[in-house]
Parts: C-alpha cells; sequence; structure tokens
C-alpha cells in the first residue's frame, strides 16, 4: 500500500476552515495530515499543528511558495511550527542546512518546478539526475514529485524516480481517481497527498461529505496491497 497524505489544501491554498475540517476527520484512521505554507496565518497553522498531533496523527507542512525568500522563511517556520514533514520547495542546500539538527524529515521536489499552483516540467532524464542528486544529500530524506502536474508521460516518470533512489517517494498534485491510487501502489511510491479532489467530492458520490471523501480515499489506499 501506499500512505495516504490528507492535505487541507484546494488549490495550493490552506482552506480557510482546515480546523473545522480537521475535526471533521480527526479520527478517521489517517495517519498523516498536511498542509501548505500559504492560506493560513502563523499563528492559526502552530494551532492546527498542535490539534493534528494531540489527534495523533504527524504533521506535513509543503512548501509551494515560488520565490527563494518566501520557501527559506517556510522552512524557518516549519521548526516554530514544530511539524514532522517538510515537503516541497527547489532550494534544498539552503533548506537543509536551516533543518540543521531538527527531527524534520524533509522532501524536496526534484525537476524544474514552475507557476502556482505548481507544475513540473523537464525531460524525465533530467528530473531523474535531479532526484538522484536530492536524495544523495545529508538531511534529504524523501522526495515529493508533481507527477500528475507533469506536461508528459506520468507512468514512465514515476518508474524512472522511484527506481532511481532509495529514499520515500511521495507523489503530490491531482490524483483524483481510485484508479490512479491503485497504480501508484502498484509501482511502490510509499506515499500521496490528496487535497483539492476531496474538497470537489470527486471519489465518492454517494459519500459527499470530506469525512465520507476521505473514508473513501483511505480505504482505496489499504485496498492496494503492500509495498
Amino acid at each position: 500500500m501506499s500512505e495516504f497524505i490528507f492535505m487541507l489544501t484546494r488549490d495550493d491554498l490552506t482552506v480557510e476552515n482546515a480546523q473545522q475540517i480537521y475535526d471533521e476527520v480527526r479520527d478517521a484512521g489517517l495517519r498523516y495530515v498536511g498542509f501548505k505554507d500559504v492560506g493560513l496565518h502563523f499563528d492559526q497553522l502552530k494551532t492546527l499543528t498542535g490539534a493534528i498531533h494531540d489527534g495523533g496523527q504527524e504533521v506535513m507542512l509543503e512548501v509551494v511558495s515560488e520565490r527563494k525568500e518566501d520557501e527559506l522563511r517556510s522552512a524557518r517556520a516549519a521548526l516554530d511550527l514544530g511539524v514532522d514533514y517538510l515537503l516541497g520547495g527547489t532550494h534544498a542546500e539552503e533548506v537543509t542546512g536551516i533543518l540543521d539538527g531538527a527531527d524534520i524529515r524533509y522532501c524536496p521536489y526534484p525537476g524544474h518546478v514552475v507557476g502556482h499552483p505548481s507544475q513540473l516540467r523537464g525531460g524525465i532524464d533530467e528530473i531523474v539526475e535531479s532526484a538522484r542528486d536530492l536524495a544523495a544529500m545529508n538531511g534529504v530524506s524523501g522526495l515529493d514529485l508533481l507527477a500528475y502536474r507533469y506536461n508528459g508521460a506520468v507512468d514512465k516518470l514515476v518508474g524512472a524516480v522511484v527506481n532511481a533512489v532509495s529514499v520515500p517517494v511521495i507523489i503530490a498534485g491531482n490524483i483524483d481517481s481510485e484508479d490512479k491510487i491503485r497504480y501508484l501502489a502498484s509501482l511502490d511510491v510509499w506515499g500521496f497527498t490528496v487535497g483539492s479532489a476531496i474538497f470537489q467530492g470527486t471519489f465518492s458520490s454517494t459519500h459527499a461529505s470530506t469525512r465520507g471523501q476521505v473514508e473513501t480515499v483511505l480505504a482505496a489506499s489499504q485496498a492496494s496491497g503492500s509495498n
């Protein structure tokens, strides 16, 4: 199986009612809950992080800010928030320096990432080389791959990256069907994030609530075999 990371986000922004949504799914069986570095103020994210930890889940902060200075600011915020994972971003050398000595698992984006919402560009060989270089860095625990935001052959990209590195690979962005979840599990990805598709009610017409959507995705991830 692949780990399901529920993102309290829509269109690469943390949703305004993230705390309310989390309370709705707190006891749904999730292991990981995340949010973006944009959309809510720091004090709201601090309260949210505490609530998620109190609920027994690990917290993932994903960086989607485009400017370097904003990304580094978000890395420092990750320390102050006390999250368990920092996902995304493209300035790994600087971020690993900021996180040095902290108990935060860092999973940057491989490849050339542009825009907001973030998009992945470049050739597969180029992205694989980036993935290898990042995976070899001290302080990098895994990779956050924008596979379904890639303008090329997604299946070849995911297979090539997973086979090229020994660190966990998280697939982020545009996962909107149980078929994709099963497919990612078959490629031995460690985990995947879902946010917008849940808030859009994509996964189950009979379980339209956020909790029902989360339970549908969670069941699909658990039924996808073991990696």
